[in-house]
């Protein structure tokens, strides 16, 4: 026999997620009390919903590598160096060819795809190994393969942005598929496949059992080492995936777009729950929390707020969130 859902045992799970709500339905009713005509406007939740999904997506990747103890401060990197290599590619090795018709421009931007991810794939894995083989500590390893990345951006557009990405390669972007945003839907698939392989895989535990005690994880015989190089491939390829969605929805790839989403990444997983320290977090907070800021910086954007009052508030936020957190975890 079935048990009847149980909505304060699905909140205690993570008592984070109440917060959460109440905090996203705050946002909103504060906004929409402020600016009704501008933020109530289905213009702007549609605008919403091709934007969060590039940051959700940077979040999760951020969350996975969370999840061990570590953090990945390459991801924007990553995703500029995916988007920009996709843009070479499709420029300089394999420009279009009218004649190649629909098909051909399919299977062209289906490689610039793979190509991209691909890229991420090998980024993270680059991490990975500074992390567990060279034993370098993986906020100093990120921030210097972040470096990297982007210094080889810089060297493959000599600054400017790359443009004259395929009309199908802006789908991705600005695409709508049954009048929903395709980089909503990307989102939805992202964030349903990594729930499910957090919670009901032995690999997803296996990364929170990582985090949570990594001297029990040794003793219990996992592969510490490999499940790490896993999860920072893992969080490489969603970083090149949220470059794609990026350079989808603006036409071009740059070494500096999306600069102010390492910061708001690392304050969505904190806010949505995840431990820094490693062990804890859930993707549903993750999407709750992008959600909240989204509205939030929606918000700002309409009351005309400076792009340095919005980061000093990001960064003001993070750290009330870790506050309150640390009070709430001693309690």
């Amino acid at each position: 026999m079935n048990k009847p859902f149980d909505l304060s045992r699905f909140v205690n799970r993570d008592n984070n997620i109440l917060q959460l709500i109440l905090i996203t339905v705050a946002i909103f009713a504060m906004m929409s009390w402020l600016e009704p005509t501008k933020f109530l406007r289905y213009y702007n939740f549609e605008s919403i919903s091709f934007i969060f999904p590039e940051l959700g997506i940077v979040a999760i990747a951020m969350m996975l590598a969370m999840l061990t103890g570590g953090i990945d401060l390459s991801v924007i990197g990553i995703a500029n160096l995916a988007g920009i290599l996709a843009g070479v590619f499709f420029t300089k090795l394999f420009p279009g060819d009218p004649a190649a018709g629909m098909a051909g421009e399919i299977a062209r931007v289906a490689a610039g795809v793979m190509l991209a991810l691909g890229v991420g794939l090998v980024a993270g894995a680059l991490n990975g190994l500074l992390i567990t083989r060279a034993k370098i500590t993986p906020i100093l390893a990120t921030l210097g393969t972040g470096q990297v990345f982007t210094g080889l951006c810089m060297v493959l557009t000599g600054g400017p942005a790359i443009v004259g990405f395929p009309a199908y390669w802006g789908l991705i972007g600005n695409g709508k598929l049954f009048g929903i945003a395709v980089p909503l839907l990307i989102f939805v698939a992202v964030a349903m496949v990594i729930a499910v392989m957090l919670t009901r895989t032995s690999f997803g535990l296996n990364l929170f059992l990582i985090g949570t005690n990594p001297r029990a994880a040794v003793f219990a015989g996992l592969k510490s080492d490999r499940m790490v190089l896993y999860s920072y491939m893992m969080s490489g390829t969603l970083a090149a995936l949220a470059g794609i969605i990026l350079s989808g929805r603006t036409n071009a790839a740059k070494s500096d777009y999306g600069t102010s989403y390492l910061l708001q990444a690392v304050l969505i997983c904190v806010l949505g729950g995840t431990n820094p320290a490693g062990g804890r977090g859930t993707v549903l907070g993750i999407s709750i929390a992008v959600i909240a800021l989204m509205l939030l910086a929606s918000g700002f954007q309409m009351m005309r707020f400076s792009n340095h009052l919005i980061d000093f508030i990001w960064g003001g936020f993070l750290l009330l969130v870790m506050v309150l957190n640390a009070f709430r975890n001693r309690a």
